[in-house]
């Protein structure tokens, strides 16, 4: 380990504790927002299928409709 004039080891040591403590707080918030952001986008997703499956049994009721008109 350098050492640094005029520094206390230890201070030097607790620093670095401090460091990696915030980075580890820093990493848990990191992938806790990926994870939100994650169950967000399943959501959508979801909510978009919902929506193309809406819109094709539209279309399909549409042409039947356009089918039977066209018939009489």
């Amino acid at each position: 380990m350098q050492q640094f004039k005029g520094s206390d080891p230890s201070e030097i040591l607790n620093e670095y504790k401090d460091q990696v403590r915030i980075l580890k707080q820093q990493i848990a918030e990191l992938e806790d927002a990926g994870k939100s952001k994650d169950a967000a986008n399943k959501r959508c997703l979801q909510k978009l299928e919902f929506c193309n499956k809406d819109l094709e049994d539209a279309l399909s009721k549409i042409k039947e409709l356009e089918e039977d008109k066209n018939k009489n």
